[in-house]
């Protein structure tokens, strides 16, 4: 080895965007209209910044294979490891099959065919997409880079060409949405437009990524804060010139979230246009990248999980050659053939909007997955306060609360706006998605009660003496230990060096 640190700043923000940045949360972004501009910059400084900031210390301080999960379990123990790792886990099957619903009438479209008057056909194409993207991960992740490089250049050139195509839109026909000054501020009276903003936290979502390049940084406790920062708005400004290009076509209230993008660019180039034809099939393409891209890290947190009886035991099955967790990935696809199979009820208003309806829940508990991490992180700031840590959240104190108060409060308010009914009016539209929210998770509850079964003495998270005894085995080369040490052990370790747990540092 040279010695020579193999990611470069820019390597680090490359392989940001290639897993946070979705083309398909587009639409639902653009369909809050131009108040979007404010909500972008308003939650990148009081979500992006914080959230991003506690990421950034976490995943420089603890060195382990479960992440956000191990976070959580550390500082608040099993009960709370255990949701979290359904709430991480579940919400990528239901968004599996809600990209598994765009297919037929993309290539509908493309094709000029109604594939979706042949509900066979529609459910074989949906199935197909599930089961690719299931059997792409059982392959290595290093098998699979040049899908997800190449996933990640072609969601930026669809994005890019889609806010290129608005502009030369625009010049041509005029804007099809209201440009009023007004338009750009928001309003708090529109509920509708405000369970939209759901996505645009969504988008922040994945960050930690970066914090796994720690060891191959010349300096990261100044790099990553600034990945983090200068990734999110480097996805927001990709989504915000997208979006331009969508409201450049279809006024706001008109966004189908759905199939906005695609809609829009057939209406401004037109349905036969090899242009619209080139966008439509790369966008199918890059709907593939985005699931491999998630899968490997979903899967192995819901195995990890399953190794520490936090997930039922299927999870926890590895192909032996290749060490891929291909027992998450094999139910993966079991639950999300199962949900798109209620469309077999003979009920239109049922596959009308489903998309939507399945994408929403999936984003509404990923953000639940986020929200424990603020508390887990207090405690372990306090718990096990003599860890050395390469970078810092800079306050501490009542400063930090309130300052981390506010993205957990913003996350149950983006929570309750996108499932929860606030008028009459959208009670056809959110009721589904209530059900479906509420229904798996009471399905959790049950999973973390079978799952503990067995369990000798179930973790309550770590206490400084168990911290401390963890800092000696690690400092003594021993391996990390997720449960707490024997009372006895800690004594002799504390005695050993007079009390004082920060001198094994």
């Amino acid at each position: 080895m040279s010695g020579k640190k193999k990611f470069s700043f820019v390597s680090v923000i490359l392989s940001v965007i290639c897993v946070v940045f979705v083309c398909e949360a587009a639409a639902p972004a653009a369909a809050i209209g131009n108040q979007q501009f404010f909500w972008w910059i308003f939650l990148i400084i009081t979500f992006l910044l914080p959230y991003g900031m506690v990421v950034a210390e976490l995943g420089t301080t603890y060195d382990s294979e479960g992440g956000i999960y191990d976070w959580v379990r550390d500082a608040l123990g099993d009960k709370w490891g255990a949701r979290i790792s359904w709430y991480y886990w579940i919400n990528f099957p239901l968004w599996i099959a809600s990209l598994a619903t765009l297919f037929p009438p993309i290539l509908g479209m493309v094709f000029g065919i109604d594939i979706e008057a042949n509900l066979l056909v529609t459910l074989v194409i949906e199935l197909a997409f599930v089961w690719i993207v299931v059997f792409m991960s059982f392959s290595k992740v290093s098998d699979s880079e040049w899908i997800l490089n190449g996933g990640a250049v072609l969601k930026v050139l669809v994005a890019v060409s889609v806010g290129v195509l608005g502009i030369w839109f625009a010049v041509q026909n005029g804007f099809a949405s209201d440009m009023a000054p007004a338009t750009f501020l928001p309003d708090l009276t529109n509920t509708a437009a405000l369970g939209y903003l759901s996505i645009i936290i969504f988008n922040f979502m994945g960050f930690e990524v970066v914090c796994t390049f720690a060891k191959d940084m010349e300096n990261p406790a100044r790099d990553i804060p600034k990945a983090i920062i200068m990734g999110g708005l480097a996805i927001g400004a990709i989504y915000l010139f997208c979006g331009f290009g969508i409201g450049a076509a279809i006024p706001a209230d008109q966004i189908d979230p759905d199939f906005g993008m695609i809609v829009a660019v057939m209406t401004m180039v037109g349905e036969a246009s090899p242009i619209f034809i080139v966008i439509a099939i790369v966008f199918l393409i890059t709907l593939f990248a985005n699931m491999a891209s998630w899968s490997f890290g979903v899967n192995a947190v819901a195995e990890y999980a399953a190794k520490n009886q936090n997930m039922p035991k299927v999870f926890a099955h590895e192909n032996p050659k290749t060490g891929m967790p291909t027992g998450a990935a094999v139910v993966n696809g079991i639950v999300a053939s199962a949900v798109l199979l209620i469309q077999l009820i003979p009920d239109e208003s049922i596959s009308q909007g489903l998309f939507w309806t399945l994408f929403a829940t999936s984003v509404v508990f990923l953000l639940l997955t986020y929200i424990p991490m603020f508390p887990a992180f207090i405690k372990l700031r306090k718990v096990d306060a003599n860890r050395p840590r390469v970078y810092r959240f800079p306050f501490q104190g009542t400063a930090m609360k309130v300052i981390l108060a506010i993205p957990m409060i913003e996350l149950v308010l983006a929570i309750v706006a996108t499932i929860v009914p606030l008028s009459g009016d959208e009670v056809a539209d959110k009721v589904p998605m209530l059900i479906i929210f509420l229904v798996f998770l009471a399905m959790g509850e049950v999973v973390r009660i079978v799952s503990a079964r067995g369990r000798k003495e179930e973790f309550k998270g770590l206490t400084p003496e168990t911290a401390a005894a963890r800092l000696a085995e690690e400092a003594a080369g021993a391996p990390d230990q997720l449960e707490p040490a024997d009372p006895a052990q800690i004594e002799a370790i504390l005695a050993a060096n007079n009390g004082e747990p920060e001198k094994v540092l």
